[in-house]
């Protein structure tokens, strides 16, 4: 079992200019090999589907793969004395992710979903290097030792648990500050409870007047964050367009802006772990809608849905329930909210209609809540029939 424990990092003011210094060289390094792997790539294809008979042949290249690049790396650093200044395995890292971005270019992920164009790394644009290794110890305190760049101190505002082993360590700069993220390890992973002995079972639709009803009908109000800042951010945001591109003045104003949307992101994230522990603490199984979010955030209700952060806290949910041993299940949305629950018929409705009445049972409820029991129902194998009489 994996996890991530994030700590904010109290710095010297050398130790942010070396990190820094290193963000820097590691851009220019990511940008050289996306570079190397983008000529080859122009080199070896042809734009047109058929040739002449007589045409020029170029000599064609090996294509340049981790390995490849990787080997490259003694090299640059005898070219470039000052990469020696990096940690090796810092370096490598940075092979892997050039490497992980063109191959979601060319071949995509598991599932087969290519991404878009590798982009290069601007000023400021690369925000994190990671240390693959730590040594078996590296927290004394809060002081955390990292390979070739020293003891750095941190808040250590939680322990991490007994029996979990430090894998790696990554640093990120935001819009407030450096944190770094400790992936841990256990290897003895709890026992998933069998949906048939989960006890208390509990089935929740998500909505946008509501952020959640759950079956038994309690629901938990949507909090809103980035409406509710939206006019300060929109202060902040008219600050940065007037002040002159390249001034002190603008520099200001852009890390008041990334401090404002950081503090928006940060309420949201803790109100959705807050709300998958109360779900969890009470709930063996919960059970969701699995929802195209992507497809939605294209239409009118794309503020909403953003805002609200569905597949944020669905994510949030699926993991802590793993961590714990328990069950989420995503059920298929099709009629959830047009069957009725009591009796199975399907009864038409349109988005405004918010209130499930059954001609056939007289079965009378809130559309959401009526929505929420078909999903238990779908989620603990009793399937809904959806035939209209």
């Amino acid at each position: 079992m994996r996890s991530a424990y994030q700590y904010r990092l109290r710095l010297t003011k050398s130790q942010e200019a070396q990190i820094e210094r290193w963000l820097d060289m590691l851009r220019h390094q990511y940008n050289y090999l996306l570079a190397d792997r983008f000529d080859w790539y122009e080199q070896n294809r042809c734009s047109i589907n058929s040739c002449p008979l007589v045409c020029y042949l170029p000599n064609l290249r090996n294509n340049p793969d981790y390995f490849s690049q990787k080997k490259t790396l003694p090299q640059i650093k005898k070219d470039r004395p000052w990469y020696c200044e990096v940690q090796s395995q810092v370096l490598q890292d940075c092979v892997k992710r050039v490497d992980l971005a063109f191959k979601r270019f060319l071949k995509g992920d598991s599932n087969g979903k290519k991404s878009g164009r590798p982009r290069f790394k601007g000023k400021n644009r690369y925000r994190s290097f990671t240390f693959p290794s730590l040594s078996k110890t590296p927290i004394n305190g809060n002081i955390l030792t990292l390979p070739k760049f020293g003891k750095v101190k941190m808040i250590y505002h939680r322990s991490i648990p007994e029996g979990f082993k430090i894998k790696t360590a990554t640093i990120t700069r935001k819009a407030d500050g450096y944190y770094v993220t400790l992936s841990i390890q256990d290897d003895s992973v709890p026992g998933i409870i069998p949906v048939d002995s989960v006890s208390n079972p509990i089935g929740i639709d998500m909505g946008l007047k509501s952020f959640l009803i759950k079956s038994d009908g309690f629901n938990v109000p949507i909090p809103q964050y980035y409406r509710k800042a939206q006019k300060r951010l929109k202060k902040i945001q008219k600050a940065v367009s007037r002040s002159k591109k390249g001034s002190n003045n603008r520099k200001k104003a852009i890390v008041k802006l990334g401090k404002a949307h950081k503090k928006v992101a940060d309420t949201r994230k803790y109100f959705h772990f807050k709300t998958a522990k109360e779900l969890l603490d009470n709930h063996d199984l919960v059970a969701y809608e699995k929802l195209n979010i992507k497809g939605l955030a294209k239409t009118r209700m794309a503020k909403s849905i953003l805002d609200a952060g569905w597949g944020q806290f669905l994510s949030i949910l699926s993991t802590k329930a793993e961590n714990a041993g328990l069950v989420t299940k995503a059920v298929n949305p099709r009629n959830t909210s047009q069957n009725c629950s009591n009796c199975g018929k399907k009864v038409p409705k349109k988005l405004k209609d918010r209130v499930h009445s059954c001609p056939h049972c007289g079965y009378l409820a809130d559309r959401d809540v009526n929505a929420a029991i078909n999903i238990l129902k779908l989620a603990v194998g009793h399937p809904v029939s959806s035939k209209a009489v």
